[in-house]
Formats: C-alpha cells, structure tokens, sequence
C-alpha cells in the first residue's frame, strides 16, 4: 500500500498563493487540464495529477474544509496504488479541521501518518519532498522561512547548483580556538522596544561589558545595520519582514560562531521575532528575548533623534508606536523599563538570565558578591552555636572574612578550596566558567591538632574571642605547602619578610569551605563609617551621579604630589568626555608591617590634608575617602593586581598605579629593592581579567626648588627637583623641623610630625629605663 506523510500546518492565504506559484515555477504544477491551481474566497486547492513524470506523486490540499476535500485525493491512489503518494494538506488559520475525521480516512487504506505544527518544518519537508520526487534534475534547495512577498519568489529560484553545507567544526572546539576552556557561548540576546527605549544603549553597555570580561561579543543596532547590510528596505510590513528576517539570520551566524550576538531592532511584529527565535532554535542556538517596555510617553519625552516631533508632524510615515503597530512580546525572557532601573541593572537582569541558561557563569552577574546570613540564618546559627564544632581564628584571618564577606573577592564564596587554591597559585586566576583575576591566595591556615579534630565535620563555626563570627560550611583539609606558596608568590622565601614571616609560622593545613558570615565587621576604632563595602560605595557613586570613578590606593601619607596626580587625572578624564567623574580615595585598612604608619594616624592625616585643600584641588564634593579593609602582602606586581581587581567591585573603571606599588626594600639587601619599581604597571596592563579596568601610570612627581610646589619631573631640568624620601620626611617630623613649603598642607603634617615625635618620645623613655 502507498505511504502518505500528512503534514498538518495552519497558515494564512498569502502563504496558500506564495506557495501555490513556488511549486509552479519548479514545473510541479503546471497550469493543464489534468493540474489545475483554482483560487477561490472561500476554498484553495492544489491538485496535481497521477499521470504527470513524478516518481514519487505530490498531492498539496489547502482548503478550508479538508476531510471534505480527502475522499477526491484518496481516489488518486487507487488508481495507481503501487506509488509512494506525498500528500501535504495545508489548513488556513481561521478554520478548523477535524483531523480524527482525516487519521480516519487515512487509515483506510492502511498509510502513515506524519504531523508537523510548525511552518519551519512544513516547508522545510515540503522542497525535501519536492526535490527528493523530480525526475528531472532539480538541485536541492534548503529554505528556512517562505515569504510572502512576490517580489521574494524569484530570489528564492536564482540560486542554482547551490549544496547547504555544514561546517566541519563542533562547536567544542569553536570554543576552545576562542579561549572559552569548552564552554560554547554561541547564543543571541534580541532587544525589542519603541524607539527610544533604550534598547541601544543596553546593547552597546552589555557588549562592552562581555568584552571587558574576555569573551567576544558583538551588538548589531537597528540604525547601524539599516545604513549598510539593510540599506536598501524601507519600512513597509514587507521591508520590516525582510529587516527582520536577515538579522535573524546574520545574528545566527554570529552566535553559531562562537559569538554573543547581542541585536537592538524595534522589531514590531511577533511573527517576525518568532521566524528569528525558530530560525535560532532550529540551529540549536540559545535565543533570548528581552522586552524593553519602557512606556511610549517616556520614548517621545526623550525624542533623542527627534522622530518623534516628525512624525507627530506627518513627516514620517510609518512611525512604530504612532501610524504604524508595536505588537508588545507575550512572553519574553526579560522585561527591563529604563524608566525605573539604572542601565546597570538592565544588564545584571539580562546576565542573570543568560547565567541561568548557563550561557555565562554565575560571577559574571554584576552585582557583587557579599556573604552575610539573613535574618533567619543568623538567628539559628546563634541559637546552634553552643553545639558546633569551633574554630578560634587570627586577627588577619577577621580581615579575611571580613574581606570574603563584603564581596571584594567576589565570586569567591569563601576561603579558597584546594582547586581554586592551585588556580591562583599556579595561574594567578580563578577558571570556574571564565577567567576571574584572583593572584593573592586567600586562605584560612589551621594546626594538625585542629585538623584531626574537625576534619569530620561539615559545618565549623569561625569564632573571634570567644564570638561566633561566621561558619564554614562544606569544608576540605589539604596541606599547606608553605615554601612553595612563598615561592610562587613572592619569589622568594626568606623569612625576613615580613608577611612571608607570618606564613611560615602559620598552620600546616589549609580549611576551604563557604562562608556565612554573621554580621558586618565591626572594629570600634572610630573609622567603621569609612568602611564601605563595594555596594555601598557603588550606591554613594550613583547618588553622586558619577559617570567615571578612578581609585587611588595609598598605605602612606598624602603629599602635594599625589594631590598634583588626582587632580590631573579628573582634568584628564574631563578632557576624555566625562562630566562627573569621581576620585575613591581608598588607603588599604588591614594589617600592615611595624614600620609603616597606622591606619589610625593616615586616616586622620588624609582628612586633614582634605580639610585644608585651600585650592580645593581634589574637589571635596567629587572624592570619596573610604577604607579598603584587604591586609597588606607586599607582593609587588603580584599583589597590585589584587588591589586593582577589587576595586573593580566598586565599579572603579580607572586605576592609578604607583611606582614600586606593594613593594618594600629586598630583605637580604636592604639598599635594594625587592621588585623593580616599574613591573607593577606594566603587568596591570597586561594581566589578565582586568580588561574593564583602565590603568594609569603614576607620574613621579619630586619638590621643585625654583617654584616651590610638588611638581612632575623634568628630567631637562633635573638640578631643580628635590626627592624627599619618606626615610627624609620621617627624620624632618621626628626632629620638629618643618618640610620644604609646597610639599605637605601643614594641617596633613602636623598630624604625621605629632606622631613621629611621640615614638621619639616612648623610644627615649624605654632607653631611660
């Protein structure tokens, strides 16, 4: 008995003629009196006869009633029953046909039944069927999407002699040429919305954004492209289809690519941003709708092109949301209104969606990572406290969890396992989905004792004199290789370094777990109100209406010097196009060694020079003075990359880096330095996982003696500057003299003299004794 394949499709009318006339052109129907094309208001009908050369006969039924129509087909097949009869029956979207009546009919004569819901897969099987039937030579042709547009049909027949062929590469190893460790992120995030909404601005922001994160992405605006690829169309329902449809498919190569393509079109029709979701997903390619529903009133307040005023003046025809429709997505992946959220929130509701369809890695999400309990968590850890296996910790290893807690190590969610331990020890990065700058180990040293006695345990409660301050939960023993942690991060072992002194006296095992943390580090000193985590300073920005922010690091006191550098960065920056940008003074907080000055004593300094910043060079109203609580390393260009990647968690975009910065005089060669003072620069332009960072070199700046003020070397000019060492400023202070003036705001150096004299003074009071 013949097989008929039934494929079921609801269309349209347009799609019954377009169809109609491509099966006429391909001599499948040819308008005789044994094949007729009828074209009526109420029915349609295509029915081609047995005796016509077709080795395998192609029956198309489209027409209102179907089972009506059936009984005539079925009798085609009794007259030759030995063929293989195709038949498609193609149902218009306004009737309905009762498909049991047509299983029933079928099943008469014993034939499969085939049925396709999409008109992808119809059309796509209607030319398999077609050319697979033809005795005469007809080459394959493979079309995704018919169109409706008679102008289209003869661009469909141009091509001759043409083969679809599949790439020889799998996407695996499209990937792995892309540096992406076998993590395909072919995928198209679709931006619709009026014009107006925003949809560029978020395009062009999370482009930037993936790309400052190692990861090629490219967006594809509606404007641009309508000036090249597009720029024959015009904005007719057909032209929009056509728009639409090659962006579609443009944006599927892309992503098929190994790309984030990322498309910012108004895309008015829901047909159309359907054709391109199937096109994506019959590639197996992720499509992401994100619905940019900022409301019409808000899109013509902002009129930044002025199509608005235009159209309302009947000068554009065709206009989206005023003479022409915007059908809104019924059910898009993300729904963003710029009206209400910041455009960086835009982009953590797109990335949290591509994070859960594990496009992008979780610690990507640009929201920083802090690890507080809530409410309820904190409330039973306290009242299980008693009973948890406990571990009292350091002061340093408070810094750390208050470092962890407050997200400036995001996407750390505690201290380091032994994978994440070896990733940053060996590669100076964390590689979890993509590559996260991470070059000083954070880690939590325990004794042997206190491994035997809970390395049975997965939950630990951390505790700081005799308080819970944390657990540690999921945890894992591995052993502290101490010399070699030296080695690799310093470059040297000597224990005459001061932090490689405290490592090597530290336990011989390392705990890594995740943290939950109590509460918020306080330390009572009368500084915590400088303590802001990296949300509260990016909150402080945001109100300030900041558009660039650049960090400034500091372990020693402020000379005019460093005032000349930050305020010719925030002019050099104004000069780059930004109209607000904002200084975070940020002197490092944790531990630091003996001899340099304490935080206590730098802090006030700091805020006495900014006090008496007469000239108001730092601009008081544009600098905010916070404290990085990370203990100090004195890695040098090891450790600048750690200070650098967490000021980016505050939304930092500039750096300025120092001379010899984290670094301190070799410990075997104290007339030496330990690194070269000009590395740590050079390697923060280099290192990996800061690209959305900008690095500035600091400038030397030395006292000029002809114009008394601190000012930028000119080596022209060298006999006119003085290098005041801070080993010369500490004897100037401790001897009551005064510096040169220009050097110090005297308020900023008085409070270092008072202080430098006091240990003058215990010094002498403990040799009298």
């Amino acid at each position: 008995m013949p097989s008929i394949p039934l494929f079921q499709c609801q269309i349209n009318t347009d799609d019954v003629t377009f169809i109609g006339k491509i099966l006429q052109q391909q001599h499948f129907i040819q308008q005789s009196a044994s094949s007729k094309f009828l074209k009526t208001n109420v029915d349609y009908n295509i029915e081609v006869d047995l005796s016509q050369s077709f080795e395998h006969p192609l029956i198309v039924c489209c027409c209102s009633k179907t089972q009506a129509s059936l009984p005539k087909l079925l009798s085609f097949l009794k007259l030759n029953s030995s063929s293989t009869i195709n038949l498609i029956i193609l149902n218009q979207s306004s009737n309905t046909v009762d498909w049991n009546s047509v299983m029933n009919l079928i099943a008469v004569y014993n034939s499969s039944l085939n049925v396709v819901n999409d008109e992808d897969s119809l059309l796509k099987k209607l030319y398999e069927i077609i050319n697979n039937s033809a005795k005469t030579n007809i080459e394959k042709q493979l079309i995704s999407k018919y169109k409706k547009s008679d102008a289209l049909v003869s661009d469909i027949q141009n091509p001759t002699n043409v083969f679809y062929c599949g790439s020889k590469l799998t996407r695996d190893k499209r990937a792995a040429a892309l540096g992406q460790r076998g993590a395909f992120r072919g995928s198209t995030v679709w931006l619709t919305g009026l014009s107006g909404a925003g949809k560029s601005t978020i395009g062009f922001a999370l482009e930037e954004y993936i790309v400052s994160k190692g990861l090629p992405a490219y967006c594809l605006d509606g404007d641009n492209i309508r000036c090249g690829l597009n720029k024959n169309l015009g904005f007719s329902d057909t032209d929009r289809a056509e728009n639409i449809r090659r962006i579609a498919e443009v944006a599927k190569l892309f992503a098929d690519a190994g790309l984030m393509c990322i498309v910012a079109f108004i895309s008015p029709y829901k047909e159309d941003r359907e054709c391109a979701r199937k096109l994506h997903e019959n590639a197996q390619i992720p499509f992401i709708e994100v619905f940019v529903n900022t409301p019409m009133s808000v899109c013509e307040q902002r009129d930044t092109k002025g199509l608005y005023e235009k159209a309302r003046q009947g000068l554009i025809t065709n206009f989206t949301g005023i003479d022409a429709p915007y059908q809104e997505p019924l059910n898009p992946d993300v729904v963003i209104d710029t009206s209400v959220i910041s455009i960086e929130r835009a982009l953590e509701l797109i990335i949290e969606q591509l994070a859960q369809r594990k496009i992008l890695s979780p610690s990507l999400i640009l929201s920083v990572r802090e690890l507080f309990m809530d409410e309820d968590t904190r409330k039973n850890a306290l009242e299980e406290f008693p009973n948890l296996p406990k571990l009292d910790i350091t002061e340093l290893d408070l810094q750390w969890v208050q470092v962890l807690s407050e997200g400036w190590a995001t996407p750390l969610a505690g201290f380091m396992r032994e994978t994440e331990y070896l990733q940053c020890l060996h590669f100076g990065c964390l590689m979890k989905g993509n590559v996260e700058n991470q070059t000083i180990p954070i880690v939590l040293p325990c004794t042997t004792a206190d491994k035997e006695r809970l390395h049975s345990c997965s939950i630990i409660a951390l505790c700081y004199r005799k308080k819970l301050v944390a657990l540690l939960k999921h945890t894992e023993f591995y052993e502290h290789r101490k010399q070699e942690r030296c080695a690799r991060i310093f470059g040297i072992t000597d224990s005459a370094h001061p932090h490689i002194k405290m490592i090597l006296e530290s336990g011989d095992w390392l705990i890594g777990g995740d943290l939950e943390v109590v509460e918020k580090i306080h330390w009572n000193d009368g500084l915590d109100e400088f303590r802001l985590t990296p949300n509260e300073l990016r909150h402080r920005f945001r109100s300030m209406k900041a558009d660039a922010v650049f960090a400034f690091q500091l372990r020693n006191p402020i000379h005019n010097g460093h005032s000349l550098l930050m305020q010719t960065t925030r002019q050099y920056l104004i000069e780059k196009g930004f109209h607000n940008p904002v200084l975070l003074l940020h002197p490092l907080g944790g531990w630091t060694k003996e001899d340099d000055v304490p935080l206590n004593v730098r802090m006030a300094q700091h805020q006495a020079f900014l006090n008496e910043d007469l000239d108001d060079r730092l601009d008081r109203s544009r600098t905010v003075l916070a404290i990085f609580p990370s203990p100090m390393s004195y890695a040098g260009p090891t450790e600048v990359q750690w200070h650098a990647k967490a000021r980016m968690c505050t939304g930092a975009t500039f750096y300025i880096v120092g001379r010899d910065p984290a670094g301190l005089p070799n410990p075997s060669d104290k007339s030496k330095d330990l690194y070269d003072p000009t590395h740590g620069s050079k390697v923060l332009t280099m290192a990996p996982g800061l690209n959305q960072l900008q690095i500035l070199p600091f400038k030397v700046a030395a006292y000029n003696r002809s114009s008394k003020t601190m000012a930028f070397y000119d080596p022209t000019k060298h006999d006119e500057f003085d290098f005041i060492s801070g080993t010369r400023m500490r004897k100037i202070a401790r001897s009551g003299e005064q510096p040169p003036d220009g050097f110090m705001v005297p308020a900023g150096w008085r409070v270092l003299a008072d202080y430098y004299q006091s240990l003058a003074k215990e010094s002498g009071d403990a040799v009298k004794n």
